[in-house]
């Protein structure tokens, strides 16, 4: 199963790959599946840098109430730029999508920041610290909306991608494993591949902010025999297979 998912997967590392087995039921300690890549010459991937040690901690501390938000930019095949926003929570990590546009105007993006802090008024969930770069589609009204539902609004600083380095994380790791492998050709196509990568985003892909769990988990599986397992494992493709998700089929006495 570990050369399963490293060979399907080149770009994850042993961690990420601990995690695919950890939600599927097998406990599999880090060092163990490193062994294993070394010893089929597939090495694990490169580890990002570590933000600030002092950043980190306040982060962690106060997670519970903090919202991210940040643009991304697509360009078409036809040479046409698209916005996305998109907002993060920092505690679960989980990231909602609020738009895509050609025209990210100050009208716009309000009316975004309107629709978000509605859905998470609805879902009980306080906003205390809202985190943005200073890019100018961030206007006063976008910054006034926030504010008005008690939330404090914190600017990074100039050039300090860390300073909201789970959105920057976040904007990198969908274009890893989703944009730079396909050719958008509009904004109706590319709103549908974000909702389809954020849904595998929040409901299945582990992240190590949260111990290796997705943000809204479905239920992990028991740990089961690894011959079984590996007779289990169905696998279901997501953006015609540039992504893959596993699970388990339900148990049957012949499996052992």
């Amino acid at each position: 199963m570990i050369v399963r998912l490293a060979t399907e997967h080149p770009r994850w590392g042993y961690q990420r790959i601990r995690g695919e087995l950890l939600r599927l039921g097998c406990r599999v300690s880090g060092s163990s599946i490193a062994r294993v890549l070394r010893a089929n010459g597939l090495q694990p991937a490169p580890r990002r840098a570590a933000t600030s040690t002092t950043w980190r901690s306040f982060l962690r501390h106060q997670a519970a109430g903090i919202l991210a938000c940040d643009f991304l930019t697509v360009d078409t095949v036809f040479l046409r730029r698209l916005y996305v926003l998109c907002f993060i929570q920092l505690h679960n990590r989980r990231v909602q999508l609020a738009g895509v546009t050609a025209h990210p105007t100050g009208a716009w993006v309000a009316q975004q920041a309107r629709n978000q802090a509605v859905a998470l008024a609805e879902e009980a969930t306080v906003v205390r610290f809202l985190i943005h770069d200073r890019d100018s589609k961030f206007t006063r009204a976008f910054n006034d909306i926030w504010r008005a539902v008690g939330a404090q609004v914190i600017l990074t600083p100039i050039q300090a991608p860390n300073a909201n380095a789970v959105a920057e994380r976040w904007v990198g790791t969908v274009r890893q494993e989703c944009l730079d492998h396909l050719l958008i050709a509009g904004r109706r196509q590319l709103l549908r591949v974000l909702q389809l990568y954020v849904e595998h985003d929040n409901r299945h892909r582990p992240h190590r902010g949260r111990g290796l769990s997705a943000p809204a988990p479905s239920e992990r599986c028991e740990p089961a025999h690894p011959s079984a397992a590996a007779r289990q494992l169905h696998r279901r493709d997501v953006l015609g297979g540039l992504i893959h998700e596993y699970e388990r089929a339900a148990w049957q006495p012949t499996d052992f």
